[in-house]
């Protein structure tokens, strides 16, 4: 007798819920779960018939034989059950309900397999054998977690799972053409920019040298960086070279940071954007990589103890969410100013007010370019953009060259002086 596919397809998804509890099982056997004086009901193999279990109460709903389904998978769960109370009851008794929970998790993954997907049972599956796997390290970032990086990740998820479906598409208010939603998806990425700085400072600390401080501080302010550690070559001459390192790495995370933003927004643009800001990127990325091989020569025992409170971490809001909403009223006022000069003066009115944009905010500059509402070729955005950040790496070589000390000019203000010349080189080429 033929095989026919409709059987191919029912051993598959047996399979798929066999191997479910096999891969869970054969976890449970490895850490010591399933033998000792504490062992708990189920090991390799009652794990694997369980996820057979699953598998045919799955192919018995997925023919339309609910109750029968309902009774094969209830019985597998009511198994579970009792065997942890039963062990519960015990003195002394461990009263950790994974190994019963797992349990009836690979049912329901098997029943999952043979009546819906089961190639989602499967990627389920391995998570959950990943978790079962890495208990310990697990376990060990729960206890390394602050308060503030739990408040902040709670405060996220509201705001992009809460607020965001309950905002309006829009648009309102006629020119203005304010779209609530798509404002509150710009706050939520520049707050999920803010907490990964926070996470990657706080995980590598604020001694690590000037060169970390400023590839973690340009996450936020390439600018701030700038200004901050000019003032303070002048305050510690000795750490000059450092700080000047500090401040290209800052200007060098400016292009990912654009590159990444441009990619969520409108990867068209991203595309055209980067033979603009590459070659700047990379002479950047050479410099930092330099200044890391040979970091240790220029280490000055002045610079241990930088006053970076202008990057140091909001301990309150690691999210910066009112500077994430700033942001986000920027970039429609932005918005407002691009879609006005490109209505009055055309192109060149464009590229001038990105000029004046990436004089202040070249976030804002980013975004604003990268919206569906301003109706801008993919190719004049990214050119609109590379303008604002040619304009705002001369300014940072002129806050380098007014406010920095001798050496600090000397590297700092080269390097964005050649930064500057690959922008501009791009700009005439192409």
């Amino acid at each position: 007798m033929a095989i026919t596919d409709l059987q191919l397809e029912a051993a598959l998804r047996l399979g798929i819920a066999a191997l479910i509890g096999l891969g869970v099982g054969l976890e449970r056997e490895w850490s010591g779960h399933a033998a000792g004086p504490d062992a708990r009901f189920a090991g390799l193999r009652t794990f694997l018939m369980l996820g057979l279990l699953g598998g045919v109460a799955g192919l018995a709903a997925r023919e339309g034989h609910e109750i029968l389904a309902a009774v094969i998978a209830g019985s597998g769960t009511a198994l579970s059950i009792a065997a942890y109370v039963m062990f519960a009851r015990q003195p002394g008794a461990d009263r950790d309900g994974t190994t019963e929970t797992a349990a009836i998790v690979v049912v329901a993954l098997g029943v999952f397999a043979g009546a819906v997907s089961w190639l989602l049972a499967a990627g389920a599956g391995s998570l959950v054998v990943l978790a079962l796997n890495e208990k310990k390290r697990l376990h060990g970032v729960v206890r390394h977690v602050q308060p503030e990086e739990l408040r902040g990740a709670l405060q996220f998820a509201v705001l992009a799972l809460v607020v965001l479906p309950l905002l309006p598409e829009g648009p309102f208010l006629g020119w203005a053409a304010i779209r609530p939603r798509a404002l509150w998806m710009i706050v939520l990425l520049f707050c999920a920019i803010n907490f990964a700085g926070f996470l990657a400072r706080r995980s590598a600390g604020e001694g690590r040298g000037y060169l970390l401080t400023g590839l973690l501080g340009g996450v936020i302010s390439s600018t701030a960086v700038t200004f901050g550690f000019a003032r303070y070559s002048r305050q510690f001459p000795t750490a000059a070279a450092a700080l000047a390192a500090g401040v290209v790495a800052a200007c060098t995370v400016l292009v990912p940071r654009v590159l990444v933003i441009s990619s969520v927004l409108n990867p068209d643009v991203a595309g055209a954007l980067l033979p603009y800001v590459v070659p700047a990127g990379v002479i950047g990325a050479a410099v930092v990589a330099l200044a890391w091989r040979t970091g240790g020569k220029w280490d000055t025992p002045t610079q241990a103890t930088a006053p970076v409170s202008w990057l140091a971490p909001d301990e309150k809001n690691p999210l910066r969410l009112w500077v994430a909403i700033r942001l986000a009223a920027i970039f429609q006022l932005a918005i407002m100013a691009i879609t006005f000069a490109r209505e009055t003066w055309a192109v060149k009115g464009l590229y001038g007010t990105s000029v004046l944009l990436g004089l202040t905010d070249v976030d804002a500059l980013t975004v604003s370019m990268n919206a569906p509402s301003t109706e801008i070729l993919p190719a004049i955005a990214a050119r609109a953009i590379a303008v604002g950040i040619l304009a705002n790496t001369i300014v940072k070589f002129g806050i380098s060259a007014a406010l920095g000390s001798a050496r600090y000019r000397l590297i700092a203000g080269g390097v964005l002086l050649v930064m500057a010349a690959a922008i501009g080189a791009a700009l005439i080429i192409l």
